[in-house]
């Protein structure tokens, strides 16, 4: 970009310095020594934004030579001010003030070669003309300064946008892959067992075997309710809701506490005998607590068809002015592994960061007297709304209800 802006001055230059001075003005025309000078001058502005100050050095050095030549001085004048300018521009207050100290020397100095009969006004003009090119130099400077930090604000704001956009995404895949191990791997669990009993009576017993294949297709039946359950909320429609119309067949609510019976007939039908047990004034919970404490329950007694079989299992339910207490406990082998590795991490550990979402606590571990037990509190508001109001969507998000 400086390069025309160069050889656009060094033109303007070379024209002006084929006209006649003004009247009055003993100025000798440019010989071969005056054009080149003129071209080094102008031509040094190609290089005003890598070497400004070097570049107004030159520049004054050869503007002195050119008017000791004899030559009008107007010509470049201007290169000089654009390259004092410059050095205001980019360069710090203490650079630009001993340019402009040297730019008014150089033009008192250039007034005295000249054999100037007016030094008052050439003094003036040493003090005006650089304070003028500094005050504008330095404006350009402070403004350039502040569009390059609005520039690396900017910067920031999208990467942080980007990164709060990645980890929204991962935590949404940890979410859905949570809740897909709790719906898959409950009622697979029933089905594995149920299907091994079918196969082991099929011929012997045949209504065990018939009752088993009953409990296996009650069981996939509420696996598919739920995976379409799932599936509508993230199928996320043009008002925000889930499009849940079609053959699907209409949305399915979110599972809780009033469903706990349900699922305790089917742990019964895997062969695991559960005692539900609830204490206090059953109330309607938020949606988010309430899947929360249905999950807890779920993996709980999905762990003991799965490690702790035969067993019997206990699931205790007390909901308390300020908090709902959920106790699960067993009296089988009682070496559930805390992190079970057909879960792939989302077992226990997904049961305690659906606690800690609700600010509450859960432990689990081995009973002393044998068995194993998972312990769950979770927090309560006192002013308890009912499920399928507006509110979180059980994962701790909100929404605003249909």
């Amino acid at each position: 970009m400086d390069v025309p802006l160069a050889v656009g001055f060094t033109v303007v230059a070379l024209l002006l310095a084929r006209e006649r001075p003004p009247e009055g003005w003993y100025w000798d025309r440019p010989d071969a020594l005056g054009y080149t000078l003129i071209c080094l001058i102008n031509l040094l502005l190609a290089a005003r934004r890598s070497a400004p100050v070097a570049v107004f050095t030159g520049a004054a050095a050869l503007w002195l030579w050119y008017i000791a030549a004899g030559f009008w001085p107007v010509v470049n004048s201007a290169a000089l001010m654009l390259a004092l300018y410059t050095v205001a521009s980019m360069r710090r207050t203490a650079h630009a003030a001993a340019c402009g100290a040297a730019f008014s020397a150089v033009w008192v100095a250039g007034a005295v070669l000249a054999g100037s009969n007016a030094p008052t006004t050439a003094v003036a003009q040493a003090l005006v003309v650089p304070f003028i090119l500094w005050k504008f130099g330095n404006n350009a400077r402070k403004l350039g300064a502040r569009n390059r930090t609005l520039s690396e604000l900017t910067d920031q704001l999208r990467r942080e946008r980007e990164e709060n956009a990645r980890r929204a995404v991962a935590e949404e895949r940890v979410r859905i892959a949570r809740e897909l191990h709790d719906v898959v791997a409950h009622h697979m669990s029933v089905i594995s067992v149920q299907a091994g009993l079918a196969h082991y009576v099929f011929t012997a017993d045949p209504g065990t075997a018939h009752g088993a294949l009953g409990s296996i297709s009650a069981a996939s039946g509420e696996a598919l309710e739920e995976l379409r359950r799932l599936l509508a909320v993230l199928r996320v429609g043009p008002e925000g809701v889930g499009e849940s119309t079609g053959e699907d067949g209409p949305y399915q609510p979110t599972p809780g506490l009033d469903r706990l019976e349900d699922m305790a007939e089917r742990v019964r039908a895997a062969g695991v005998e559960v005692e539900l047990r609830i204490e206090g004034e059953q109330r309607p919970l938020a949606q988010g607590p309430d899947l929360c404490a249905y999950r807890v329950v779920q993996e709980a007694l999905t762990n003991v068809i799965k490690h702790a079989r035969p067993a019997r299992a206990t699931v205790h339910v007390a909901f308390l002015p300020h908090q709902l207490s959920v106790r699960v406990t067993d009296d089988g082998r009682g070496n559930v592994p805390a992190i079970p590795v057909q879960s792939g991490g989302h077992g226990l550990i997904g049961m305690r960061e659906r606690a800690r979402i609700y600010g509450g606590t859960l432990a689990a571990g081995p009973r002393d007297e044998g068995g194993f037990e998972v312990r769950l509190t979770l927090p309560l508001q006192p002013a308890v709304r009912g499920r399928g109001t507006a509110g979180d969507d059980g994962e701790g998000r909100r929404n605003d209800g249909a």
